[in-house]
């Protein structure tokens, strides 16, 4: 396999942004079909490292995870994971199909949704790179943009247009902002990954606190707009999004997508290091204001925005669209189900898609908690569609343990994860199924393999943290915790608590934690209100079931995830 050049004294940052200058990697797609005769290992360098991201693919772990290699990252495997994109969940039964197909052909029967609405393959060969990509393309996908320094998929509410409380549906301009910015030369070379989430819907379920740009829905005047957050992400050093003093009306939101783009393009001391190139680090490590920020979008537009609109801030709920529930449109309804931890075979994918032929109009929508959703059902059909669902083993009536689990990739395809997460996701969602069987409140429940919150367990009311301990000289899967985050209405992170144990010994810990939170809960009182009334040292006690010793939160194995936050 050839290699790349590299002074001794570049930089990872400086490595990165010299290959970006030599290559804009979305005009070099015929590259990647000429690798398929030659094989893996007559990829260059180059490619497999960094200019396949701008097509969502990456490379694959071996299974081992980080601990597996060497510097925080684990070996390579042959094979690729490649990112489907989906602006704003939006995929037809068509589509669905195409995907289930390329799944069940090249990708072993394994499929999962991501938390930015995509779904991901794994498994693929160099030799099936061209042929998924074609099919895709047959099927109006793509995998463009769904990795690299470019704009994410762009988020939004899996229910945009047809959710009677929305105030706008904002969905157009998601397709109208990725068409923007998605395949344009003037924007393939971004300092990071920039995700963009825009909504009309009350609820916020697209996570606007952790995207770079957010749109959410407000008024002025009788006028209907949004308000505008930059800022926000997870990873290390999480951050909210900051709200400007802004309102945008629907005929600005594309300009100041524009503008807020070059901003984040031209800002270059985001591009001295990896770890700090995201737009948050503008006011984490660049004292940036919210004030300085707005000064410099009015400026790139040429014009001033009028001052922020009403909005309602949404409840800490549930936003995962489970369930059967009535559209805005009469007689209409939609079915969501939960799909574990993102986890979806080819067979449910056709049993999804064929019940929305049969009983809709061929439309689904994926959302970012992992779930899938078939709209535009006749509400005297939505039990046909549920139970067709609930037999295939997507469930629409779910736990609350069930429907709250959220899972990140994991070691086993991550090279960069510490814990395996995908199994022992649904395993302990069945061990707390059998131990509290009646638990019925409202629990997010989120995994991550490693310190990078790909699984985004900062937001969760229990969020476990992957590490290692040894357990009789071996070592072994372990989780840390961090308890009470909370979107929306008192948005806030996780606390880290100092306790942590084997992954074999959670489902105990978690349920005496969840005993005592029955036991000692207030009237009305959420778990994240519950938790953040009581101190580190007394949910230690919750976890563990008697007094114990903080430990600290060791940091971050190796870099920061360059290739797997979705």
């Amino acid at each position: 396999m050839s290699t790349v050049t590299q002074s001794p004294t570049e930089t990872k940052a400086q490595r990165a942004e010299r290959l970006k200058r030599e290559k804009n990697p979305w005009e070099a797609l015929e590259e990647v079909r000429t690798f398929a005769p030659q094989g893996f290992d007559a990829i260059p360098e180059a490619w497999l490292k960094t200019y396949f991201r701008w097509w969502g693919i990456y490379t694959q772990g071996d299974g081992a995870g980080a601990l597996g290699g060497s510097g925080g990252e684990g070996r390579t495997a042959p094979y690729f994971m490649l990112r489907i994109r989906l602006e704003n969940g939006f995929v037809t039964s068509r589509q669905l199909r195409a995907i289930a197909a390329l799944a069940e052909r090249y990708g072993r029967g394994v499929a999962d949704i991501t938390v930015r609405q995509n779904f991901q393959l794994h498994w693929l060969t160099t030799e099936d790179l061209p042929a998924v990509m074609e099919t895709l393309a047959h099927h109006g996908l793509t995998s463009q943009a769904t990795c690299g320094d470019v704009t994410r998929n762009i988020t939004g509410c899996p229910l945009a247009g047809i959710n009677a409380h929305e105030l706008l549906d904002a969905s157009p301009l998601t397709f109208e902002t990725a068409q923007m910015l998605v395949g344009n030369p003037e924007f393939y070379n971004l300092p990071r990954k920039y995700k963009i989430s825009i909504s009309g819907c009350p609820d916020w379920c697209s996570y606007p606190e952790i995207n770079d740009v957010a749109f959410t829905p407000a008024v002025r005047g009788g006028e209907k707009g949004f308000s505008l957050r930059v800022g926000g992400g997870l990873s290390t050093e999480p951050h909210l999004a900051v709200r400007l003093d802004a309102f945008v009306p629907w005929g600005q939101v594309l300009p100041v997508v524009k503008a807020v783009t070059g901003l984040f393009r031209e800002a270059d001391c985001l591009r001295e290091n990896r770890e700090r190139a995201r737009l948050k680090y503008l006011f984490l490590r660049n004292g940036w204001t919210a004030e300085s920020f707005l000064r410099e979008v009015e400026r790139r537009l040429g014009s001033r925005l009028a001052p922020a609109g009403e909005e309602r801030i949404p409840a800490d709920a549930f936003r995962d669209h489970t369930g059967v529930l009535p559209q805005k449109q009469p007689g209409l309804s939609y079915v969501g189900a939960a799909v574990l931890r993102g986890r979806i075979t080819p067979e449910q994918m056709r049993v999804a898609a064929d019940l929305s032929e049969r009983h809709g109009t061929g439309d689904l929508r994926t959302t970012n908690t992992q779930n899938l959703v078939v709209i535009n059902v006749a509400r005297a059909a939505a039990g046909l569609v549920a139970g067709g669902l609930e037999a295939a083993g997507l469930h629409v009536e779910a736990s609350a343990f069930w429907r709250g689990a959220v899972a990140c990739t994991g070691s086993e395809f991550c090279k960069l994860a510490i814990t395996e997460t995908k199994s022992y996701t649904r395993w302990l969602v069945e061990e707390l199924e059998e131990r509290l069987p009646a638990f019925d409140q409202q629990l997010r429940i989120n995994v991550t393999g490693c310190p990078n919150s790909c699984g985004q367990h900062r937001l969760a009311d229990i969020g476990l943290e992957g590490k290692k301990v040894k357990v009789n000289g071996r070592m072994a899967d372990a989780y840390y915790f961090c308890l009470g985050g909370a979107v929306g209405e008192g948005a806030g992170f996780a606390r880290p608590v100092g306790y942590r144990c084997p992954a074999d010994q959670t489902p105990e810990a978690i349920e005496r934690l969840l005993r005592e939170y029955l036991e000692r809960r207030l009237p009305g009182e959420n778990l994240r209100r519950f938790f953040a009334r009581h101190s580190e040292t007394e949910l230690r006690v919750f976890l563990a079931g008697r007094e114990q010793e903080a430990v600290l939160r060791d940091p971050s194995p190796g870099r920061p995830s360059h290739e797997l936050e979705a």
